[in-house]
């Protein structure tokens, strides 16, 4: 188990400090994948370097199985270090040596025996499917084999925890899913914690359990995969969610919106369906008993791991009491309503 302890993270000092984290608690279960996403500069790749103390914390408590990690002296970190595989976005791979020795290279470094290593790296290198790979050298590899290679890499000492810091940024979208796919069949056969930092939603939707919002150095939004996507609980989580759903109002009808409502305006709201709701007819339903009109400008379905989201953008034609009734009518049944704005009606 991981477990930051109120950790902050201040570099320099004066009115020119940067606070590039500031009383962050997290905690990671045993074999978990827990995603951390945010903005630019949030203070995401601190974060992950914090964890194995790359950075050390200005302030707070690291814990690796309920040891705290960042009261030990240097000889005893290195060894728990070993237990912290590491793999990055641009591989790091060591330019001059095989695919081989740079699997290796962490168990050279251990000291250990030439045979031992290579009853080790050869297995490893059938795992991520590179065995016919083994003494070709970097530059003849492709960017998602690097990535399995410094994937390896990072098992080599067998470690109980893998940090990724935006591992799949560099790669195309096809290479994304398939080092997505055997970083879930390593978590699933060796049991083994993954702590990921992403700006790709795609990325936290197709394998993590939970995620994490990072803004500003603090950690803003903590929450199960399947409710981050479905009910987001802050401003910046639906904004992350509709950037990567690509679901908002044309830009005709945007610049049409008004934050009031009027005796002759009607609202645009976006719907987020979740469950049962998904197929369930709510709309023809909510049209006939609550006599309003609905024009669907967008709407879509995504798959969520296990539960499906569905996601629409709509006006509701009708007297303000109508569209009132109506937007209750769907909240009453576990929709997420949230009012875009209000368009002034044609009279």
């Amino acid at each position: 188990m991981i477990e930051l302890s109120n950790v902050s993270k201040t570099f320099g000092s004066g009115p020119r400090a940067v606070h590039a984290l500031k009383n962050v608690n997290l905690t990671v279960p045993r074999g978990a994948i827990h995603g951390v996403i945010g903005l630019s500069g949030a203070g995401k790749s601190t974060l992950i370097r914090c964890v194995n103390l790359l950075e050390r914390p200005s302030e707070g408590r690291v814990s690796l199985d309920g040891r705290d990690i960042t009261t030990l002296k240097r000889r005893e970190l290195n060894r728990t270090r070993h237990r912290i595989g590491m793999i990055f976005q641009h591989f790091n791979l060591l330019t001059t040596r095989t695919v081989f020795d740079n699997v290796a290279l962490p168990l050279e470094l251990m000291g250990q025996k030439r045979a031992d290593i290579k009853t080790r790296v050869t297995p490893l290198l059938e795992m991520v499917g590179l065995v016919d790979k083994a003494r070709m050298y970097p530059a003849q590899l492709s960017g998602g084999q690097k990535q399995r290679v410094a994937i390896a890499r990072a098992l080599a000492s067998n470690p109980q925890v893998l940090l990724c810091d935006e591992a799949t940024s560099a790669l195309d979208p096809q290479t994304t899913s398939s080092i997505l796919e055997l970083l879930r069949d390593i978590n699933q056969k060796l049991g083994i914690t993954i702590l990921l930092i992403t700006h790709e939603m795609e990325v936290v939707k197709s394998i993590c359990h939970r995620v994490s919002l990072i803004s500003g150095g603090e950690l803003v939004e903590d929450a199960d995969v399947g409710d981050f996507f479905t009910a987001p609980s802050t401003r910046l989580g639906r904004e992350f969610l509709n950037d990567f759903l690509q679901l908002s109002p044309p830009k005709e009808l945007i610049a049409r919106l008004s934050d009031t409502q009027g005796p002759q305006s009607h609202p645009v709201v976006r719907l987020t369906f979740s469950g049962d709701a998904v197929s369930t007819p709510l709309i023809s339903r909510l049209a006939r008993e609550c006599s309003v009109d609905v024009s669907i400008l967008q709407a879509k379905v995504e798959s969520i791991q296990e539960r499906t989201l569905g996601l629409m953008i709509a006006e509701l034609l009708g007297s303000p009491e109508q569209t009132q009734q109506a937007m209750a009518y769907l909240q009453a049944h576990q929709l997420q309503v949230e009012v875009l704005g209000y368009v002034q009606r044609d009279v």
